[in-house]
């Protein structure tokens, strides 16, 4: 009787132990040391499909897992020098080379597992609702995106006050969009929120005093500078990454964004786009990564999201390319030709 005892009381023990709270190291100041360097790489996407479960077994994780990189593995293949071009227009395929040639495979990398929240693989990062889905557009806001979509530029307002409505496509450089530009992360890579971009450069770099936090952000070199324990800036002050500010609540950071602009419209927001986002250290190599945005004038309520950030030990490479930019010049240059011989269509 007293050895069973002894046993359960080790099991006891051993289970408790186990479960202790994780202890994060601290700065100076304090706080949780958040700073790293982290990949947000993940084959989860924002959504799920619709009547999906919100949770793979690891049994399902591995087997979709491996079947991702064996295509990469054939799609990282050397493409023969010979090969004969693409078709005028493309030959109808999608993806990154557009169906007329772009980037090999080789140097795409929209991750090779599922994120672990909790110990578990998640199919998707929106948690609330909790079918994994965005929730709808309210009535003025499907009018909206629509109107966006039939634009010839996906930047909501750049040059509005040139007369033209809607606006060239290949009028002038600066209506091209920002990501294209390179000026801003394609997608929401840069946030709030933050999100995987599912192509390439997938690492964001935080660095912390006790004033502010600097998120670094490898895909297209964005910088975020959150503020801690600041007042926002006057709503006059408009950002394409909004202004935040940032406090702690026990040992999560809590970085509150607002002051949007109408040049960088999240999946359709207007400027009173609102994000709130938490950044907590769940071990030693991995931070857990929740948001909540909100905009009365987009969606019918808030939503949220939330996915793991590995950290890695690879390195930042700088992504310089608006200033050699020459591609859009040769856009611009295409769009005059063209032009040019409409008109001369038009003598005859």
């Amino acid at each position: 009787m007293g050895l069973k005892i002894l046993v359960s009381v080790a099991v006891t023990a051993a289970l408790a132990f186990a479960q202790k709270p994780y202890t994060p190291p601290r700065t100076p100041d304090g706080h949780p040391d958040l700073q790293g360097t982290y990949d947000l790489a993940t084959l989860t996407p924002l959504e799920r499909a619709a009547g999906s479960k919100a949770v793979l077994s690891a049994e399902e994780a591995t087997k979709l897992e491996r079947q991702v990189a064996a295509f990469k593995d054939i799609a990282d293949r050397s493409i023969k020098g010979d090969r004969q071009a693409p078709p005028q227009g493309g030959d109808g395929s999608t993806g990154p080379a557009g169906g007329v040639g772009g980037y090999n495979s080789f140097w795409i990398d929209p991750g090779s597992s599922y994120t672990i929240v909790d110990g578990q693989k998640r199919t998707s990062i929106v948690v609330d609702p909790p079918d994994g889905r965005v929730p709808p557009y309210v009535p003025a806001a499907q009018k909206r995106v629509a109107a966006l979509l039939a634009r010839p530029t996906s930047d909501a307002q750049e040059s509005k006050d040139s007369g033209l409505e809607p606006p060239g496509s290949y009028d002038d450089p600066e209506r091209r969009p920002l990501g294209e530009r390179c000026l801003l992360g394609f997608g929401s890579t840069s946030g709030p929120p933050a999100l995987p971009d599912y192509f390439y450069n997938n690492l964001h770099q935080i660095v912390q005093t006790r004033d502010s936090v600097m998120i670094l952000n490898e895909m297209v070199h964005d910088v975020r500078i959150v503020r801690m324990n600041a007042q926002h800036l006057p709503k006059t002050i408009r950002k394409w990454m909004g202004d935040s500010a940032g406090h702690w609540e026990g040992d999560t950071l809590v970085v509150d964004t607002t002051n949007f602009t109408d040049k960088t419209r999240f999946r359709g927001s207007t400027e009173d786009l609102h994000a709130v986002e938490r950044f907590s250290r769940v071990d030693a190599r991995t931070l857990l990564y929740r948001f909540t945005v909100e905009d009365p004038n987009t969606w019918a309520k808030p939503w949220t999201g939330e996915y793991a950030w590995p950290a890695t030990d690879q390195p930042i490479y700088e992504y310089a390319r608006h200033e050699a930019n020459y591609a859009l010049m040769d856009i611009l240059r295409g769009a005059r030709l063209r032009e040019a011989e409409e008109a001369e269509k038009d003598k005859k």
